[in-house]
This record gives C-alpha cells, structure tokens and sequence, in this order.
C-alpha cells in the first residue's frame, strides 16, 4: 500500500515562507502525477499545485500563482512544494496525494481523481 508523509509545515508571519515535503514509499512515485491540496476550518479541500509523473506539467491554483513553487526528486520519492510572500489566507492543513491513473501524465486539480492521501501538515500564517 502507497503511503504520503507531509512534513515542513508551522507557523510564520505573513511574508514568510515554508517548504513542504511529501515522501511517497514505493516504486510507483516515478510513474505518478503528484498534487497538493489544502483544506482551511470549514472550507473544503481545495487544489493547490500539481506535477506530473515527468515534471514537465505543472498547474497552479490562480491564488498561489506567483508564490508557490511545485518540485520533485524523483531519487528521494519527494515532491515538494516551496510557499513564499504568505499571506494569512493561506492558512490550512496541507496534503498531498496521488493521481489514480498512471498512463498518461496529464495533471488535474481535481480532488476526486487523486488518492493515496498523507494525513496533512498544519501552516499557520499570522498576520
């Protein structure tokens, strides 16, 4: 069974930044499409970054455009997600998680489409 550990998460002032970490166990982290998601009290899950299996598709949500930045390393089963110029509204639980399908490596931002969920890392961001 696929696993997702996020880490890298806290509390910063506004303007700050934080890098996050998701490892994935398996061999099947070089064949998938990786996204990040965030979910704020009472709000739902929303989508946040996502890469495919290659690197070579990223998306953003328009809200983080400009100031996250989606990586991975494929040799440390890692994909990574970089947050500068934080803002209070940024504010949530951060997962990460696996695209279900494995054959082509076209991103969604879809929530439904991934699986495979870590358990979420909590950014705190004071103004």
């Amino acid at each position: 069974q696929v696993q997702l550990v996020e880490s890298g998460g806290g509390l910063v002032q506004a303007g700050g930044s934080l890098r996050l970490s998701c490892v994935t166990s398996g061999r099947i982290f070089t064949i998938s499409n990786m996204g990040w998601f965030r979910q704020a009290p009472g709000k739902e899950r929303e989508f946040v970054a996502a890469i495919s299996r290659n690197g070579g598709n990223i998306a953003y949500a328009d809200s983080v455009k400009g100031r996250f930045t989606i990586s991975r390393d494929s040799a440390k089963n890692t994909v990574y997600l970089l947050m500068n110029s934080l803002k209070p509204e940024d504010t949530a639980v951060y997962f990460c998680a696996r695209d279900r399908q494995t054959i082509v490596p076209i991103i969604t931002s879809q929530p439904s489409d991934y699986e495979s969920w870590g358990q979420g890392t909590q950014v705190t961001v004071s103004s």
